[in-house]
């Protein structure tokens, strides 16, 4: 017989309550000195040498065969093949999703802005895609088809030219499905290479990758060390840590549905966290019954076992106001609020990645095809930031167009700015404007 977990139990009652609450949420995305330094030699490699250390460190660390790049491209009627080489079941899938998820982030879409002034001044902004976007995705049988379609759809939909896609091949395993999501999402160029030759080939160019303007998408800690240390000639979407799902509960939802949300991101790895929130300790109860119940009927049993009993939590609140104080504090990336009238619970909740409203909204439907991106801010970062989206591939240049009157207005205040910092060629060159002077 299967032994229960022991899965931590808190009470925000408790004197000591936050300080085990910031022990549950400590993660630390540390890459370790080898880690840092073998990428910091890729980068280097890469740059210097470009195509054939890719294929080189491809050779090495994917055991492929490939003597060239020219080996490591898919063109698009190889995208397109793969369409055909999957089922219709998961052809329609992937379709229904991605038509979904475009729909949602056409609406996020930013238009340029101007405004004139009295005295004929224009002022505004301009908004333009970026030129081409790079999208790393995860290879083999650890493939994410619809990470493929949550990084890809938002370029194509904000205007980005070109989308090149970079995925690892191991031992020459290609994943149709991902090819094929590629291939609804409107992926330009597939190169099947992956960690930090990739990011590196991307942010800097070879002979045969183009450089891009931005990377996005999730990868290991070789490729999460990569995106760190090319960031700022590249852009990038983050700095992802472990998946993470809060459950706030009123005790009414059927806790074999609670206990399975909290499965759908603890089985992600064992670092991911998965906590409920609840003011009715014998609900607690029934869904620790129902993980010990369902949770030896998953093929991901073992990883489940070890995020639930490192990182997991029941959390015993006293009722609505201190459940949502617990969960801003958490700022989770994933937050479902299984309660009777989620509306109510809106206005209080400040820092969440994704809010799932109501009992029939598990986590997993974001994750796949409800619309909103699931490239969401973890370890606590929804404090400050916000889901990838279709503003990430487009840019803000601000528009001013001063008219003669505009400018003799502006140079005055200008000049007196410009002096009191002792700026004097600035001053000038504003007061040469200035009527009369």
């Amino acid at each position: 017989m299967t032994a229960p977990i022991a899965i931590r139990r808190l009470n925000a009652a408790d004197p000591d309550f936050a300080r085990h609450l910031d022990h549950l949420l400590s993660w630390e995305s540390v890459s370790d000195e080898a880690v840092n330094q073998r990428v910091l030699d890729i980068i280097k490699a890469v740059r210097e040498r470009g195509d054939a250390a890719v294929v080189e460190f491809t050779q090495r660390f994917d055991g492929t065969q490939a003597s060239s790049m020219g080996e490591l491209i898919l063109p698009r009627e190889r995208l397109e093949q793969a369409l055909t080489r999957i089922t219709a079941e998961q052809r329609r899938a992937l379709e229904t999703a991605a038509a979904r998820v475009r729909s949602y982030h056409e609406k996020q879409k930013q238009d340029s802005w101007t405004y004139t002034e009295a005295d004929g001044t224009v002022l505004g902004q301009q908004v333009t895609p970026l030129d081409r976007a790079g999208l790393y995705v995860p290879g083999g049988k650890a493939s994410y088809p619809s990470s493929v379609l949550m990084n890809a759809i938002p370029a194509k939909v904000a205007g980005v030219t070109e989308v090149v896609m970079v995925v690892p091949t191991p031992r020459g395993e290609i994943n149709e499905i991902v090819l094929a999501a590629a291939c609804v999402a409107g992926v330009d160029r597939v190169f099947t290479i992956g960690g930090a030759q990739a990011v590196a080939a991307l942010a800097y160019g070879t002979e045969s990758v183009p450089q891009v303007d931005k990377i996005v998408g999730p990868g290991n800690i070789y490729v999460a060390t990569a995106k760190r240390h090319v960031f700022g000639q590249v852009g990038i979407d983050m700095i992802a840590g472990p998946s993470e799902i809060l459950v706030v509960c009123d005790g009414q939802t059927d806790p074999d549905w609670i206990a399975m949300d909290l499965f759908s991101q603890a089985e992600h790895d064992e670092d991911a966290q998965a906590i409920l929130v609840s003011p009715d300790a014998a609900f607690l109860d029934k869904v620790a019954a129902s993980i010990d119940k369902l949770l030896p009927t998953l093929e991901r049993e073992a990883i489940i076992r070890t995020s639930l009993q490192n990182r997991g939590a029941l959390i015993l609140v006293a009722d609505q106001a201190q459940a949502c104080q617990v969960a801003n504090r958490i700022a989770p990336e994933h937050l479902e609020l299984s309660v009777a009238d989620p509306q109510a619970w809106l206005p209080q909740i400040r820092h969440a990645g994704a809010i799932f409203m109501g009992r029939y909204t598990a986590e997993a439907l974001g994750d796949y095809c409800a619309g909103p991106n699931h490239v969401l801010p973890t370890s606590g970062t929804a404090r400050f930031s916000s889901p990838l989206g279709v503003y990430d591939f487009q840019k803000r240049s601000s528009i001013i167009f001063c008219s003669a009157d505009g400018a003799s207005e502006l140079g005055k205040t200008a000049s007196v700015l410009a002096r009191g910092e002792s700026l004097t060629a600035h001053a000038r060159s504003a007061e040469f404007r200035i009527k009369g002077e």
